[in-house]
């Protein structure tokens, strides 16, 4: 016998096809947090070791934290302060003037103006700077007149080389010299930076080589510059202590000739170095602010300056400060009227 098929009439559900049970969900992912035991355990050690600095400064006497508090505001203090700070400014003006000069010098195409410029940078770069000190510091030995007139020939005026050259000029001659060899290769390095098609493309414009140098060369230079000339200047401001050779009353020479009256070493140590701090934290201070403004043409949003931070941590907490106070509105319950 032969099975017929039978059909659904118009309309109807297949069969089988009934409503199908919603899908299970699927487990939420558990989160596990990353764990770095060896990061907790260094933090752990640097946190011991520093409360034990701490401790030891505050608990140690032989630190004399009294003596230090006599002496680090003290006039001969301070005045040793400012002549620190002027030999520091002297020596950075002229070195880098000077260092500008042999920097441009060296990337000239003039072979005897490269070998000048090579040469000074070598010697002064090759001979300590205390070396250099005692010899500025005893150039009459040398030369004890100094004049000018025609080369080879007879001199029109001449002057006492001790008269002429003290001995804070001695200084100034000598920091100024050892600077300037080392800024030429950072002003070399910032110029060399820049991407040499600027240079013609202005040359292309008929742009003056003095304005090309001026308006496009330096500017774009001075951000990588910046960098390697803070360093020297605070590296020029702590090597002002090599002076003392000269017995010049700067900061670190005075600090000797006071602990070697009263014999308090450990806190007279502790006053040059509290302001050797100060002073560096204050050229970096400085050092941030003008290499924020000339990195304005590398990027939309400058970095925010330590003030602008301190500002926005206030707003922020005058603002959780409000959120907390702020009085907590009941949500209505289910059922309740809108």
């Amino acid at each position: 016998m032969r099975r017929t098929a039978t059909t659904a009439p118009p309309g109807a559900a297949p069969p089988g096809s009934g409503p199908h049970p919603p899908p299970a969900p699927n487990p939420p992912d558990r989160v596990v947090p990353a764990r770095h035991p060896a990061r907790w355990a260094a933090a752990a050690a640097v946190a011991v070791l520093t409360a034990q600095f701490v401790h030891g400064l505050a608990t140690n006497p032989v630190w004399e934290w009294h003596v230090f508090a006599d002496y680090v505001l003290s006039d001969t203090i301070v005045r040793a302060v400012w002549v620190t700070l002027q030999l520091t400014a002297y020596a950075t003006v002229l070195g880098f003037l000077l260092g500008t000069v042999l920097a441009f010098m060296r990337l000239s195409h003039s072979p005897v103006l490269r070998t000048v410029a090579w040469s000074y940078v070598w010697i002064f770069r090759s001979i300590p700077m205390i070396v250099q000190l005692v010899f500025w510091f005893n150039l009459s030995a040398l030369y004890e007149e100094l004049g000018v007139g025609i080369p080879f020939g007879p001199v029109f005026w001449s002057v006492d080389s001790d008269s002429l050259v003290g001995t804070i000029g001695a200084a100034v001659i000598g920091l100024s010299l050892h600077q300037a060899a080392y800024a030429a290769e950072v002003v070399r390095g910032g110029v060399v930076s820049v991407d040499h098609g600027q240079t013609e493309a202005a040359a292309a414009l008929g742009i003056p080589r003095l304005r090309q140098i001026r308006r496009i060369v330096l500017p774009q230079a001075m951000r990588a510059i910046l960098p390697t000339a803070g360093n020297e200047i605070v590296g020029l401001l702590k090597g002002t202590s090599v002076v003392y050779v000269m017995s010049i009353g700067e900061l670190f020479y005075q600090t000797q000739v006071i602990y070697g009256r009263n014999g308090r070493v450990i806190p007279l140590l502790l006053v040059a170095t509290a302001w050797y701090v100060v002073l560096t934290s204050l050229l970096s201070l400085a050092q941030y602010y003008v290499e924020r403004r000339f990195a304005r043409g590398a990027g939309r949003t400058p970095p925010p300056t330590p003030l602008q931070r301190a500002r926005r941590l206030v707003r922020t907490v005058r603002a959780a400060a409000a959120r907390y106070d702020r009085p907590v509105v009941p949500a209505n319950p289910l059922g309740g009227s809108r």
